[in-house]
């Protein structure tokens, strides 16, 4: 595509009018980029994703999506072009895996058969087997679970994936696993990942770009290469 994926131009936002938890953010998002948005917690990263999937509004400034400015009269039509997962999954525990992950081709009002085979190619691309399909989310793992997400998200081939702390519950060795299965997807069908993390290594590992937020404001951001040079300033001041 052309031009930035997302553009934050001048935004505040805050629940009070007289307390920003962003202040005056400007910046824009590379296209079929993975984006990793680091800080403390209290720094302001998950209400900047909040900001970039219309869930909140800012105070002052614009958000725009694919050169289109959020129309929030209209943003459940604009999250179609949005995958979105958290840390804790949020699948529907009364639903199977299937059910799970095609429920936005119900939405969307995509044809049956089109569903199932991408929810098939899915599976096959994180690796789990066709007879997941049928289970319930308590009979997987936590690992598995977080790949379920994730295929729920790209269900609908989402130009732009938002990612809320995804692997901070998992123990080491399954978020590493699970970094390999979004690279191998970002390899076939590129887009633009929005990643929060506190996870230093995480970012290094995922990351093409990296966003520091620190009280709200951008206090550093580039490509991985700068990443090293500023690795004791932020265990220093982020934690």
């Amino acid at each position: 595509m052309d031009g930035n994926a997302i553009d934050i131009l001048n935004v505040s936002f805050g629940y009070r009018p007289s307390q920003d938890i962003l202040n005056r953010i400007n910046l824009s998002i590379h296209p079929s980029t993975i984006t990793a948005v680091i800080g403390k917690s209290g720094s302001g990263k998950s209400t900047f994703l909040r900001l970039m999937n219309g869930m909140v509004k800012p105070r002052e400034g614009d958000v725009r999506l694919l050169g289109r400015p959020i129309e929030y009269g209209k943003v459940h039509t604009q999250r179609l072009q949005i995958g979105y997962v958290v840390q804790h999954v949020g699948l529907f525990p009364h639903m199977t895996i299937a059910e799970n992950i095609s429920i936005l081709g119900k939405v969307a009002k995509k044809p049956e058969q089109e569903v199932k085979d991408r929810v098939k190619a899915l599976l096959e691309m994180v690796q789990l087997p066709v007879s997941s399909l049928n289970k319930y989310p308590h009979e997987l793992s936590g690992g598995e679970q977080q790949r379920v997400g994730l295929c729920r998200a790209l269900l609908l081939r989402p130009p732009i994936l938002l990612m809320d702390e995804p692997f901070a519950s998992l123990d080491n060795k399954t978020k590493k696993g699970i970094y390999h299965y979004l690279l191998d997807i970002q390899k076939k069908e590129r887009r633009t990942i929005v990643m929060v993390t506190h996870d230093w290594e995480e970012t290094a590992a995922l990351a093409d770009h990296f966003i520091w937020i620190e009280s709200g404001k951008v206090k550093a951001r580039g490509e991985k290469s700068a990443l090293a040079g500023l690795k004791d300033t932020y265990f220093a001041e982020a934690g």
